[in-house]
């Protein structure tokens, strides 16, 4: 299942970041040869009309082939200039790049809105789910549905000041004030130390998890506040990894996949989320200004905007594919260390 879930958001988050590319590309009038999930060799494809849909052996991402992006693409000679990509105005050209990008934003809106709005999220309350037999909550009678009003007189509105309560106290007895059906009982409990951490105490109960949806409408709202503060927290790990002020914790398709598998035991809105951060983190990725990156092409739109002429094309392209095997051999390292990782875990 943890496979098929991983497959599932890999491919989503591939096939819309390229459809981006595609549907610009075809509004402009650029003639596409191919539009591929994947690399290396062809597993499969069909025919369109004047496009070749294929799926490749490795699922490390996609590409649409358009016409005159090789200058000496077989054929190119037969395609009227305006339907070539490099005929295309600098305008054309740019869309028709940070569509893709552009695409992964929209889907980290829609995907949180989709939680907020209809999956729903799991809301922790300041509700006892579970009393852990033989911890200080079960010795001292407290039982699952009893509802935390105060402890130690201050009152409780959320399961985390419950939490931070409780862990404060270290061994120190609190008192909890709880409603249980009609009845409003006052409990004593002293926290054991926790072995792990020192100086935090715990009494062994666990949350009830409530679904909380909203409306479409702020739902949409959080979804595009909470892109944004996926894509604020990126760029903040890369200026405090450019300043030395702390790493930036790469991960590749296996420690993903291990995500993706952990978040679908938790279950559908998880996954859901993770979806969302990594497609908003997939549109960063790929605004990197690094060669075979669309943020790499965006800068040779760029320098030829400054310019007023284009980079030579056969040099952006040795550019391009020499970033690739770059990027190709930095998955490779990253996957071996995923693998390490995940053996050691």
């Amino acid at each position: 299942m943890a496979l098929l879930w991983t497959v599932t958001v890999f491919a989503l988050l591939i096939v819309i970041h390229e459809l981006g590319h595609f549907w610009a590309a075809k509004r402009s009038g650029v003639l596409v040869h191919e539009f591929s999930l994947g690399f290396g060799p062809r597993l499969a494809f069909v025919r369109r009309g004047e496009t070749e849909y294929s799926l490749r052996l490795l699922p490390l991402g996609g590409f649409v082939r358009m016409a005159g992006m090789q200058p000496e693409e077989e054929g190119l000679e037969r395609v009227p200039p305006e339907r070539r990509f490099l005929g295309r105005p600098l305008g054309d050209r740019f869309r028709i790049i940070a569509a893709g990008p552009v695409m992964n934003v929209v889907l980290a809106v829609v995907l949180f809105t989709l939680v907020f709005a209809v999956i729903g999220v799991p809301v922790a309350r300041p509700v006892v789910g579970e009393v852990v037999a033989g911890y200080p909550a079960a010795e001292a009678g407290l039982q699952p549905g009893d509802r935390i009003l105060t402890i130690d007189g201050r009152r409780i509105a959320s399961w985390e000041q419950v939490v931070a309560a409780i862990q404060a106290a270290g061994g120190r007895a609190v008192e909890l004030t709880v409603q249980r059906g009609d009845r409003v009982l006052t409990v004593r409990v002293t926290p054991r130390p926790d072995p792990q951490r020192p100086g935090v105490g715990v009494v062994g109960i666990r949350p009830q998890l409530e679904t909380m949806r909203t409306g479409v409408l702020q739902a949409l709202v959080q979804g595009a506040e909470a892109t944004y503060r996926v894509a604020a927290g990126f760029v903040l790990a890369l200026v405090h990894m450019a300043t030395g002020r702390g790493g930036f914790d790469v991960i590749g398709p296996v420690g993903i996949g291990q995500q993706i598998g952990e978040a679908a035991q938790v279950g559908l809105s998880q996954v859901v989320l993770l979806a969302a951060v990594l497609s908003a983190n997939l549109a960063l990725v790929n605004l990197l200004p690094v060669p075979a990156l669309d943020g790499g092409r965006l800068l040779f739109l760029a320098v030829e905007a400054v310019r007023g002429r284009p980079v030579d094309p056969e040099q952006e392209n040795l550019i391009h594919f020499l970033g690739f095997a770059l990027l190709m051999l930095l998955a490779i390292v990253i996957t071996y260390r995923d693998l390490v990782r995940l053996g050691a875990s």
